[in-house]
């Protein structure tokens, strides 16, 4: 097993339309307003953006987030990312009842040096520090989306 590689999936279930819900997550730039642990996003050019982030532990990660697909219709946005972890992330936005699912997927390898060293002790703290982050982010993006 490697253990610097992970697999994340988070489900979202919002009170907002899945336009809507799909406008807010397409525009990464905004993401620092309402989502806490990410604490920079500096767009590069139209498809590409650094982004950095920090939850709980006393860490920064920073990576280059590169859109290879955007499909209002289908509701996905999906990335490549390359920098402290390189992979892919993507969301898909679906109906939920009288709201939106948003699903996000992520497959990455960690490249911090820090990290890879910490990568079997540390992998329980990682990956909950990840969901305190994701957490975070959904109640923060149903704030937004409710003050929208």
């Amino acid at each position: 097993m490697d253990w610097t590689h992970h697999r994340f999936r988070s489900l979202w279930r919002l009170p907002a339309p899945p336009a809507d819900v799909y406008a807010a997550l397409e525009r990464v730039e905004d993401y620092p307003r309402w989502w806490p642990q990410v604490r920079e996003v500096t767009r590069l050019d139209g498809r590409t953006g650094a982004i950095r982030i920090r939850s709980l532990l006393p860490y920064d990660m920073t990576f280059t987030a590169r859109e290879v697909r955007r499909d209002p219709a289908a509701g996905i946005l999906e990335a490549a990312l390359s920098g402290d972890v390189e992979g892919w992330s993507r969301w898909t936005v679906t109906a939920h009842g009288t709201g939106s699912l948003a699903r996000y997927d992520q497959e990455v390898d960690v490249r911090k040096p820090l990290l890879r060293r910490l990568a079997v002790p540390g992998r329980p703290f990682f990956r909950a520090n990840h969901r305190l982050m994701m957490r975070a982010g959904r109640r923060g993006l149903a704030a937004h989306l409710e003050a929208v």
